[in-house]
């Protein structure tokens, strides 16, 4: 069986397309998970039956379910660095550094940040619902899509002198300046926690990350607006992986392409190779009984004048196009180092057989 060809390109670029197709559609497959836990988490209201319904239930536990409350510490909140008045249960400093840098590649100045400093605060806090019900929310800093108020935003402009600017220019970075932020989940903002709800010692609920490994929520956002997103993310995970599956396809459709197309070539010189070995399989008989007839008149054999150019022993049998020289036999034809006619030079781009009557 002749080996499948696939040249290096083709074949990087087929991994590569369904290596990252793979990858897409796993994270895809996340995603989707996550979106069909969503749609099926029930939404329970904060108020004074919740306790009383996770009491009935076996484990006192809710896997995954939907809670909205308004957040309230449960001690002393954070108060903002620089923004007086403000407090929160989340706070966020963040310091970040942006400069430009030189690409070699695109001969341009290209923008560049990295964080200098980060730091990130929290203290134990609840949500609370109708009837001053409340539930304790675990482990915020784990929760995804956990969007705080920025409070504070302020940029430090660089200053520097010439031989700064000589510098800049010879090491291929110019600091633009410096970031200062800071985030903060507010006391009295509304949350909309997904997780896992237990009814813990003294009755008292909390939210905890899902121990079935679900992914665990806490948005400002309302439930709809974060199941939306998420579908959203869904889908765009999906378009990826079908474009990159089907990048993949097509450089499979075009080796297999270019495959049956060498397979088309390699049939149609079997093909010329039978009819010739006939041809020459004729002309051999016929040239036994033209030898026996000479020998049984005795006259001497001639030289052809029709024989092969290049090995001077076989007639010529075929016809080189598109020259048209009739010169050589298969045989010399197929032992050629290059396809071009021994006559004129020029390139052969086809033979047929010459048939003589």
């Amino acid at each position: 069986m002749e080996e499948f060809p696939v040249r290096m390109v083709e074949g990087l670029c087929l991994g590569t397309s369904l290596a990252i197709s793979g990858l897409f559609y796993y994270i895809y497959r996340k995603k989707r998970k996550t979106v069909d836990k969503l749609n099926g988490a029930p939404h329970m209201n904060l108020d004074g039956k919740l306790a009383d319904l996770l009491n009935v239930i076996p484990g006192k536990c809710l896997q995954y379910v939907v809670i909205e409350g308004a957040v309230q510490p449960v001690g002393e909140p954070l108060r903002s660095q620089y923004q007086e008045g403000s407090v929160g249960v989340v706070q966020k400093l963040m310091l970040r550094e942006h400069k430009l840098v030189w690409n070699n590649l695109a001969h341009t100045w290209m923008d560049s940040e990295r964080v200098l400093h980060q730091r990130v605060n929290a203290v134990p806090f609840s949500l609370v619902g109708s009837d001053q019900a409340n539930v304790r929310v675990l482990c915020p800093l784990e929760a995804s899509e956990l969007k705080m108020d920025i409070i504070h935003e302020k940029f430090h402009q660089a200053t520097y002198g010439f031989t700064d600017i000589v510098g800049q220019y010879l090491s291929g970075e110019k600091p633009k300046g410096q970031l200062e932020t800071e985030e903060m989940l507010k006391v009295g903002a509304t949350l909309t926690g997904v997780g896992e709800l237990i009814l813990d010692t003294g009755r008292v609920m909390k939210l905890r990350p899902p121990t079935d490994g679900s992914v665990y929520f806490l948005s400002t956002a309302d439930f709809e607006t974060l199941r939306l997103e998420q579908e959203g993310q869904a889908v765009v995970w999906q378009v990826l992986a079908s474009v990159f599956a089907l990048a993949g396809a097509a450089v499979l459709l075009w080796v297999g392409h270019r495959y049956y197309r060498s397979l088309r070539v390699r049939w149609d010189q079997e093909q010329l190779r039978r009819e010739f070995e006939r041809l020459s399989a004729g002309e051999t008989g016929s040239g036994s009984a033209a030898e026996a007839t000479q020998e049984g008149s005795g006259e001497q054999e001639t030289p052809l004048e029709n024989d092969c150019v290049i090995c001077l022993t076989q007639p010529r049998s075929c016809v080189l196009l598109d020259c048209g020289h009739v010169c050589c036999c298969y045989s010399c034809y197929q032992a050629l180092p290059q396809p071009t006619c021994p006559i004129c030079r020029q390139a052969i781009n086809r033979v047929v057989p010459l048939y003589q009557a």
